[in-house]
């Protein structure tokens, strides 16, 4: 009979949907505690903080504990745990709880296991923690399989494209929405030339996400909202002034920020303790590049030290109602983990 992990178990059991982690993180500190982290708390914004080690160094483990909507029973059909969270992203966070539970610290570091809040929001958890630590390694927790490593994600930014035009009679065309729509057009027409011979991660990738139109009865005004992935070589500034500025005939309002696009080094010393510890558990490494946006978006250019993302799931079932983690891939994941510890000397 297939023995199921009780960080992770627990964690299911406790829906977190963003804006109602409370019960999860509660009950994580209870199990942090009960796990023997020398510090276990709810911090000032409702995240769930373990640490262990006392050290100068030190090193995050970052997951959420947030999830999207929609509950989902928690079962065990074979080898596969389904719930919400499962994946995205209880599965990597109950791995990082459970691989620095088997650990002696050493001396000299210091070990922070973070159970971010609202990531699938506006990354709330994430924010408040950025300025509080300055760690040497970050590992963001996000499904990548056990045996590779996330690299990569790309950017993002969302903006409001509004035209305003007088009514004219049908028969005459051009009305408020035709402008947009012909605006939106032509940028997809660019962004097409720009696409080509590219690879994914490095294309952008816009999309409408919803369209409206109203009138006074002399005016029209039409709204586009829109949100783009971007690449690493093209900053949400960027897109804003150079691509969405370049439209004639809309107007263009943003909210306070985008987020750019990360690529960390495939040859840094977190990267490389990675490689080596996937190979001593006996699998083949590989590296992946993702098209949505995470916590590693946000802390990788404030910390500025090696992160990567790692953690058990399969990214193609987030957010779906099928969502369940394979047991044996838990247990590789925290396998991986305890010898990414030793490769980088944390523990003994």
């Amino acid at each position: 009979m297939i023995e199921i992990p009780e960080t992770l178990l627990g964690l299911l059991h406790h829906y977190s949907p963003s804006d109602s982690e409370s019960a999860a993180v509660n009950w994580l500190v209870q199990r942090m505690t009960a796990l023997q982290f020398e510090q276990s708390f709810m911090d000032e914004v409702g995240n769930a903080i373990g640490i262990k080690g006392s050290g100068f160094h030190q090193i995050i483990l970052l997951g959420h504990i947030d999830t999207v909507k929609g509950e989902i029973p928690v079962r065990l059909e074979g080898d596969n745990l389904f719930g919400r969270g499962s994946v995205d992203a209880k599965g990597p966070l109950a791995s990082f709880v459970d691989a620095v539970a088997a650990i002696p610290v050493a001396p000299d570091w210091q070990v922070v296991v973070i159970g971010a809040v609202d990531e699938e929001g506006d990354s709330k958890g994430a924010k408040a923690i950025i300025d509080q630590y300055q760690p040497q390694f970050a590992i963001i927790g996000e499904p990548s399989q056990w045996n590779r490593v996330t690299l990569g994600y790309k950017g993002s930014q969302q903006a409001a494209l509004t035209c305003r035009q007088p009514i004219t009679h049908s028969s005459q065309g051009g009305n408020a929405n035709d402008v947009l729509l012909l605006e939106w057009q032509s940028l997809l027409q660019r962004v097409k030339v720009f696409n080509q011979d590219k690879t994914m991660f490095e294309q952008i990738i816009p999309t409408v996400l919803n369209m409206s139109s109203t009138t006074d009865g002399f005016d029209m005004v039409a709204k586009i909202k829109t949100g783009v992935r971007l690449p690493v070589s093209i900053s949400p500034q960027t897109w804003l002034k150079d691509w969405l500025g370049a439209l004639i005939g809309a107007k263009i309002k943003t909210p306070p920020t985008g987020i750019p696009a990360h690529q960390a080094d495939k040859n840094s010393v977190l990267t490389r303790a990675f490689l080596g510890a996937i190979r001593q558990a006996g699998g083949k490494p590989g590296f992946v590049n993702k098209s949505g946006t995470s916590d590693l978006n946000l802390v990788a250019p404030v910390w500025q030290c090696p992160a990567v993302a790692f953690g058990p799931g399969d990214s193609n079932l987030d957010h779906t109602p099928d969502e369940h983690i394979s047991i044996a891939d838990y247990e590789k994941a925290i396998m991986v983990l305890v010898s990414v510890f030793k490769n980088l000397g944390i523990s003994s």
